[in-house]
């Protein structure tokens, strides 16, 4: 029997294909987000509560260029989607709001709505539905309300500080906890919002799923367990980058707590994450193979 193997579209043949197409859409979107990407280099993407915004628009990108391909191939010849002009409308006044009121929120989100609406007139809803992942993928960069977030924080940092003064306590450590404030031996941390935030887990929830996509489980089962993990992971992950701040203040000081050592943390904090997400999907995918087994000896007559 002759198997044809249908050739896959590489990515460098299809770009320049369609850059004469784009070249000018290109020159527009630079003309229009470079100022708002400045301003987010150096300012609200260089500190701790938005600093995943790049990797998160980093990743969506290369997505969107890895299934560049697969989208000329659904949508040629093209079909313009009329629904493009309206969200590029809308996509354009969320970002004259909020880049002259100042509301981050919006001129992130309008970043998405008008490369969407750009997506809609020139390739269709069919491109679209391709790239579906790429879009979801870079709300995770998009800054939540203020007040949002401040209210689903609060708890949210009492749990990790309630976890790490009695991890440490039983581990013999002289610890003790105020609300948010923890006290070991003579320094007093303050758990603040990067520590154990709202963003944190949103930025871990999308490392998640990014991998989920990356992987492509034929398993629902593992899909969605893996995705309910999440939340206990970037939990755990949470108190173990407390954990670290405060054992590296008490042994070397304050000022190596609040020095390079802290922006470390921060890498203990992601690697941890990933070593669970990594962990949790092998413990899922044992588990799928003994289960499939244990079915198929049932199935075997004795």
């Amino acid at each position: 029997m002759n198997v044809q193997v249908r050739p896959r579209m590489s990515l460098a043949p299809a770009a320049r294909a369609v850059l004469p197409e784009w070249w000018p859409v290109f020159a527009g979107l630079a003309i229009l987000f470079v100022p708002t990407f400045y301003d987010l280099f150096t300012g609200a993407w260089i500190g701790e509560e938005q600093g995943h915004g790049p990797i998160i628009f980093g990743l969506a990108l290369w997505l969107i260029l890895r299934k560049w391909p697969e989208v000329l191939a659904a949508t040629t010849p093209p079909r313009a989607s009329w629904a493009g002009w309206p969200v590029l409308a809308i996509g354009l006044a969320a970002h004259l709001l909020g880049r002259s009121q100042h509301i981050l929120m919006l001129e992130i989100g309008s970043i998405i709505a008008v490369m969407a609406a750009v997506l809609l007139v020139k390739r269709g809803a069919r491109a679209l539905a391709v790239l579906w992942f790429p879009f979801f993928f870079m709300i995770f960069m998009v800054p939540l309300p203020s007040e949002f977030v401040a209210a689903v924080t609060l708890p949210m940092k009492m749990a990790v500080s309630w976890a790490t003064e009695h991890l440490l306590f039983a581990a013999g450590y002289p610890i003790s906890r105020t609300g948010v404030i923890l006290q070991i031996g003579q320094y007093q941390l303050l758990v603040a919002d990067a520590c154990a935030g709202l963003q944190t887990l949103l930025t871990l929830e999308a490392l998640g799923l990014f991998y989920l996509n990356f992987m492509r489980h034929p398993s629902a089962f593992r899909n969605v367990g893996l995705a309910l993990f999440i939340i206990p992971i970037s939990f755990s992950a949470n108190v173990i980058r407390v954990i670290a701040l405060t054992l590296i203040t008490y042994y070397f000081g304050d000022a190596a707590g609040q020095g390079f050592l802290h922006g470390f943390a921060g890498m203990v904090l992601f690697l941890t994450a990933l070593t669970l997400i990594l962990s949790v999907d092998s413990s899922l995918q044992w588990y799928l193979r003994r289960r499939d087994a244990a079915l198929v000896r049932d199935k075997v007559p004795a």
